[in-house]
């Protein structure tokens, strides 16, 4: 079935919000634009902000009402997409509007996992500190946001920092993937010597009795 193009007043909203323009945004909100419009990949005029990184616009649309949770086609919301683009003042934007942190994304997970598989570690450690987000939250593939740092990072000084952050916000370095492989052992496999050893010493300081075996 054929998507409905929006009106030219939510046309003009959703380009406004995209583009910064806050004072468009009002006008266009004035003139009595739809906040909750839809283009034609399903993105609100919320979600194009967030994607853009404009969070004066965003917050005049959160005070408008905007669903921060409204999800596109490809089930992105104005708060899963903080996580992609690390974007803490769009993060602090956004929380008036009561995100949902357990909504995941396409791949089943919550917005502090794909912020650390990126090294976003000012968004890593904001969101835990601001939020409830469960950071031991497994998304579809059997990964954590520890276990995505270090399979999809490159294991240099900023995913380092991003696993020092989750490990201390609560992360579990015992929790394994699907296979039962540790976070460490994965840094072991990819030769992340400093990011092992880190991992190492937060399993013996979870588990004394393993020693820091990594074993499950």
């Amino acid at each position: 079935m054929a998507k409905k193009s929006p009106s030219p007043t939510d046309r003009a909203l959703l380009d406004a919000a995209q583009h910064g323009d806050v004072a468009a945004v009002r006008a266009a909100l004035a003139a009595g634009a739809d906040r909750e419009a839809r283009d034609e990949q399903g993105r609100t005029p919320l979600l194009r902000a967030a994607l853009a990184d404009e969070p004066a616009v965003a917050e005049v649309l959160v005070g408008a009402g905007a669903d921060v949770n409204a999800q596109d086609d490809r089930s992105d919301s104005p708060w899963l997409v903080t996580g992609v683009t690390g974007s803490v003042a769009m993060m602090r934007a956004l929380l008036p509007g009561g995100p949902d942190l357990t909504l995941t994304n396409r791949y089943g997970g919550v917005s502090v996992i794909p912020a650390s598989e990126r090294g976003h570690v000012a968004y890593v450690r904001a969101v835990l500190a601001e939020t409830d987000i469960d950071v031991n939250h497994v998304n579809r593939l059997g990964w954590t946001a520890l276990l995505e740092a270090v399979i999809l990072g490159d294991g240099g000084r900023t995913h380092q920092e991003v696993v020092e952050v989750l490990l201390a916000a609560g992360a579990d370095p015992l929790l394994p993937d699907a296979e039962g492989t540790t976070a460490r052992a994965h840094a072991e496999r990819r030769g992340f010597r400093a990011i092992a050893e880190v991992l190492r010493e937060a399993e013996i300081r979870t588990d004394p009795e393993r020693g820091g075996t990594g074993r499950p």
